[in-house]
């Protein structure tokens, strides 16, 4: 299969002015899925992720702690990228945009594209800016004249800026939009960006002066009195991570010629990727990405995670205690596809048990052990003459194109509700047929019982290595466990329990 065919996935590159709490690791978990599933399905597959480290915010958190910015940025860089052993992700790059030598060129080649086209001019601006989100706001996006992402009162900061001419993209826009040439997933968030285009774009500042950012940034091109704007600079990390602005080879690859570029993103930025990024992309000439998926937040206690507000719940202390299999089927099998996800160590600690330990687990457990039981862990003919199992045999047809289906919608839940199908239906096989009756039989003398016993452990056997397979992307540590106690071919090694209960 060549390049042409390929898969970009991306997630969005966080700040690094605080370690990565859960929120970041649902990201990433969910990239994560989208890429090791297109590469079980054969596909060359690019999965990038990273680091945000000119934003003023990270300036702010390293005078904050007594610390040299770059000394700051890049200890808390280390730990995101660290992510990658904790969470079992199988990210291909990882961009880190104050120090890859690849970030600043690229985003300097933009800036002068834009510049050429006359898509910028300079003037004085007086407005309300949020720290947190790095964004001007207007009053009217303010509700009790507070952020409505952080709650804080926004500073009314007065400068001078160079603008982006962004009122002139709204049609071209719109039409990406409402043609499906740029899809948003869930359809929910598509209309929000879709009123919004159609309220009309107002020019939006997209540098800050090098003062206020005590130096820290990238700066403009012809005025080193200021440097790009956070947003404009990170954005363009899906294109500079490619060799934008330097050997654009894996750019040609993977933008230009991919089958499909897809970001993964958070609700809180969805303006600045289906509005600001296609402008930016629009201005230089470049291909749009394919598809945006929107996931909601995560919370406790109702409260949005946040290291402010100090409830930010911390990934590698989860896997360091449950695991990353636990981790990581809570985060895909429980957030909601609409609306935000309380977060409780209780329900990780449920969910696993009822899915992983008792329904999956219990049932490969036991086709193994009935294997050894009654065929000393030798299966027969994967094609038993005896009709047995005939709705399972078909669900495990099924199965593959209806994940494929789910995740080409980004409905998680909806993939990892199919898998369950299977196991549930491999479950009511057991119960139906009770192999140990049908054993009792056969050794009373009834042959037709022994071969119903080896369809009935064949069809099992078979339906387990299939849910193990499929199972790949979402669970690669415990579908490998699977996978080793399953074994392949007739031969079954003997059982051990691969989904453990876990300790509160």
């Amino acid at each position: 299969m060549s390049q042409a065919n390929g898969f970009y996935v991306t997630t969005a590159i966080p700040y690094v002015n605080a370690a990565p709490h859960l929120g970041h690791a649902l990201e990433l978990v969910q990239a994560d899925v989208l890429a090791r599933h297109r590469r079980l399905r054969g596909q060359p597959v690019r999965f990038l992720t990273g680091t945000d480290e000119n934003a003023l915010k990270n300036v702010t958190a390293a005078k904050a702690a007594g610390l040299d910015v770059a000394a700051f940025v890049a200890a808390n860089a280390d730990r995101f990228a660290e992510l990658r052993e904790v969470l079992e992700l199988s990210f291909d790059d990882f961009i880190r945009t104050s120090s890859d030598r690849r970030h600043a060129p690229g985003v300097q080649r933009l800036w002068l594209q834009s510049a050429a086209r006359g898509d910028f001019y300079r003037r004085r601006y007086d407005g309300l800016y949020c720290q947190g989100c790095e964004q001007f706001y207007p009053p009217a996006e303010l509700p009790a004249g507070r952020c409505p992402e952080h709650g804080v009162v926004p500073e009314r900061v007065a400068e001078s800026n160079w603008f982006f001419r962004l009122s002139d993209y709204g049609d071209r826009i719109l039409h990406a939009l409402e043609s499906g040439a740029v899809r948003i997933e869930p359809a929910a968030k598509r209309n929000e960006v879709l009123s919004f285009v159609r309220a009309g774009l107002q020019d939006i500042s997209v540098s800050r002066p090098a003062a206020r950012a005590a130096g820290w940034g990238i700066p403009v091109p012809g005025d080193p009195e200021q440097v790009v704007y956070v947003w404009w600079d990170a954005l363009a990390n899906y294109v500079t991570a490619l060799g934008y602005g330097g050997d654009d080879r894996a750019y040609q690859q993977w933008w230009v010629e991919a089958a499909e570029r897809v970001h993964v993103i958070g609700k809180g930025i969805v303006r600045f990727h289906a509005v600001y990024w296609l402008a930016l992309l629009l201005s230089t000439g470049q291909p749009l990405p394919d598809a945006i998926f929107v996931h909601e937040y995560l919370t406790v206690d109702k409260a949005k995670l946040s290291k402010t507000a100090g409830n930010a719940v911390d990934p590698v202390d989860l896997v360091e205690r449950y695991g990353d299999d636990a981790l990581r089927w809570w985060l895909l099998r429980e957030v909601a596809g609409l609306g935000d996800t309380d977060f409780t160590e209780e329900r990780l600690r449920a969910r696993y048990h009822h899915d992983l330990a008792n329904d999956l687990g219990n049932l490969v457990n036991r086709t193994v052990s009935l294997i050894h039981k009654y065929r000393h862990g030798t299966v027969g003919d994967q094609s038993p003459a005896v009709d047995v199992g005939s709705d399972l045999i078909h669900l495990c047809a099924e199965l593959p194109a209806d994940i494929d289906r789910a995740l080409a919608a980004f409905d998680l839940r909806a993939a990892t509700d199919a898998i369950w199908v299977v196991v549930a239906a491999a479950n009511r096989l057991v119960e139906a047929e009770r192999p140990w009756e049908l054993a009792r039989r056969e050794q009373a003398g009834d042959d037709v019982a022994g071969e119903r016993l080896d369809a009935v452990l064949t069809t099992l056997i078979t339906a387990c290595r299939i849910l193990t397979h499929e199972l790949t992307p979402f669970l690669p540590t415990g579908s490998a466990k699977l996978a080793a106690q399953l074994g392949e071919g007739r031969q079954v090694p003997t059982p051990q329990p691969v989904f453990p209960r876990l300790d509160p």
